[in-house]
């Protein structure tokens, strides 16, 4: 634990969870813009489920300076809105009797690696813009997939440090008690 009341927080574009988040939200725009029929409600949504996922975190990660609570809501939200925007996806390949990549196949495996190795948005672009539509849904799913999987390790993380370490109210309450110790004749 710090000495400090409100220490400064790490960056969140180091997160890994950010750097995916934001990688999905860029999918997510290009494949709604060019695979999507105009005035599609699906395109807003879909957009703005990718675009809480990222900004919930940065939300989160501004807001863990003062509140572990808040920060553990914020993240949570992050990840909900991101089991929203697969389900968009999985709904674009059912709805359009497109393949969604089954356990253990070829793309889907190679995908999972490529997403084990990059969280780089330019990477992912650069991909997409050469990929079919139904291709793109399959990635983003995996993508998703992946940073739900690691927004939950952050969760734990966040829940393990509050049960060590309490929140902002105990900190200062314990800050409060060592000043009057130490202010003692």
């Amino acid at each position: 634990m710090t000495d400090e009341l409100i220490p400064r927080k790490g960056n969140y574009r180091k997160l890994i969870s950010y750097q995916k988040a934001e990688a999905i939200y860029d999918i997510t725009y290009y494949f709604c813009k060019n695979y999507l029929k105009r005035f599609d409600r699906t395109i807003d949504q879909m957009v703005q489920a990718a675009r809480s996922g990222k900004q919930n975190i940065v939300e989160g990660s501004a807001a863990s300076a003062t509140s572990r609570g808040m920060e553990i809501k914020l993240v949570s939200v992050a990840k909900a809105s991101l089991q929203e925007l697969l389900i968009d996806y999985e709904d674009y390949l059912r709805t359009r009797e497109h393949r969604q990549w089954e356990e253990n196949s070829k793309e889907l495996n190679a995908m999972r690696q490529l997403g084990r190795e990059h969280n780089d948005t330019v990477f992912f672009m650069e991909m997409v813009k050469t990929r079919p539509p139904e291709t793109i849904a399959n990635m983003a799913i995996v993508l998703i997939k992946q940073t739900d999987y690691l927004l939950f390790k952050q969760l734990k993380a966040l829940e393990a440090a509050f049960l060590k370490d309490g929140g902002m109210r105990e900190k200062m309450t314990r800050m409060r008690i060592a000043a009057r110790k130490n202010n003692r004749p």
